[in-house]
C-alpha cells in the first residue's frame, strides 16, 4: 500500500511514525508546510513531520501553495493508493483529490469543530467529550464524508497538551484501521446544519479578563503552553485552579492568601493563582510576586 502523507504539527508527526511502522504500507511521498523563521533570531525550522519523513529517507515537498499547476502536475506522477491528511494548513484542490482517495484525520467529532483548531475549541467551550473523525476529503473545509469517528472523555481539568497526546493516539488507530479497512466502511454525509468553526489561535487570543472564572480557566487550559493567558498589563497567569462560578466579586480582587497561593475573585466565581510571569521576566510564585508589588487581600492583581 502506497501512501502520500500530508501534515505539518507534531499531531501529523504522531500519525506518520505510525504508518510508516506499519507493516505493508510504505509512504512514497510527504508534503509539509514550508519551513519557517522561529524565535527572535528567525532561524529558519522545518516542520516535525519534515523532521521525521527525512530520518525515515522518504522524499519531502513544501509547497506554497498546493494549487499551483506545477504543484499537482507533480503531485499527479507520484503513484499511490492513498493520501492521508492530518492538519497540513492547506485545502486540497480538486485535482488532487481525484488522484487517490484522500483521507482526513480531524480532531474533532464532525461536523463539530471544522477548522484549524479543534483542539482548544473543545477546550474553550468545555466540552466533556471529543474525538477524531477520519474523513473522505472533499473541496470544503472538513466537509468530506465521514468514515468513521472514535470518541474520547474530557477530563474537567484536561490541559490542551494532554488532550493533543490522546487524540494524536486515537488518530494513529484510527488511521491504520481505515487504510486496511477502507473497501469495508460506507462514508456517511454530514449534517451541515449541526456544524460549527474554529479559526487559526493567534497571540491576541491569550489574554484574559477576570470576568468569569469558568471562561478564564477554560482559556487557561485550551491556551497552555501557547500563547498562554495574560492580563491586559502582559502578566501571565502561567499556573492557575478553578474554584468555583457562583459567588459574584469585584473583578480581580484578592479575596484570600494561602501558604502556596491566592485566591483571586471574578466578576462571577473566583480561581486559585500559584504562579505567573510579569512580562520579560522569568516565572515565579504568586507570593513572591505580590510581596514584590506590595499588594495583598483586597487589592487587585494587575
Amino acid at each position: 500500500m502506497k501512501i502520500i502523507f500530508m501534515g505539518t504539527p507534531e499531531y501529523a508527526a504522531r500519525i506518520l511514525e505510525k504508518i510508516i511502522t506499519t507493516k505493508d504500507m510504505e509512504v512514497v511521498a510527504v508534503y509539509t508546510q514550508p519551513d519557517k523563521p522561529v524565535g527572535r533570531k528567525k532561524v529558519l525550522t522545518p516542520s516535525i513531520v519534515k523532521t521525521v519523513a527525512l530520518q525515515n529517507n522518504i522524499k519531502v515537498y513544501q509547497p506554497n501553495r498546493l494549487r499551483e499547476a506545477d504543484v499537482i502536475e507533480e503531485l499527479k506522477k507520484i503513484e499511490c493508493d492513498y493520501i492521508v491528511v492530518a492538519a497540513y494548513g492547506q485545502i486540497l484542490p480538486r485535482e488532487i483529490l481525484e488522484h487517490a482517495p484522500c483521507i482526513n484525520l480531524h480532531a474533532s467529532i464532525l461536523p463539530q469543530y471544522r477548522g484549524a483548531s479543534p483542539i482548544q475549541q473543545a477546550l474553550l467551550k468545555g466540552e466533556r467529550k471529543t474525538g477524531v473523525t477520519a474523513m473522505l476529503m472533499d473541496e470544503g473545509l472538513d466537509t468530506g464524508d465521514i468514515i468513521k469517528i472514535k470518541e474520547i472523555d474530557i477530563d474537567k481539568n484536561e490541559m490542551a497538551e494532554s488532550l493533543f497526546n490522546k487524540l494524536a493516539d486515537v488518530a494513529c488507530e484510527l488511521t491504520v484501521d481505515v487504510l486496511e479497512n477502507f473497501n469495508k466502511y460506507t462514508p456517511a454525509k454530514q449534517d451541515n446544519s449541526k456544524s460549527s468553526h474554529c479559526t487559526k489561535i493567534t497571540k491576541q487570543d491569550g489574554e484574559v479578563t477576570f470576568e468569569e472564572a469558568k471562561t478564564l480557566f477554560n482559556k487557561y487550559r485550551a491556551f497552555t503552553p501557547w500563547p498562554g493567558v495574560y492580563l491586559s498589563s502582559k502578566l501571565k497567569l502561567k499556573r492557575i485552579e478553578f474554584l468555583e462560578n457562583e459567588t459574584q466579586n469585584e473583578s480581580g480582587k484578592i479575596l484570600k492568601i494561602e501558604k502556596d497561593s491566592i485566591i483571586v475573585g471574578c466578576k462571577k466565581g473566583s480561581i486559585r493563582v500559584y504562579n505567573v510571569q510579569p512580562e520579560s521576566k522569568k516565572e515565579m510564585d504568586i507570593l513572591s510576586y505580590i510581596n514584590g508589588k506590595r499588594i495583598g487581600v483586597a487589592d487587585t492583581l494587575s
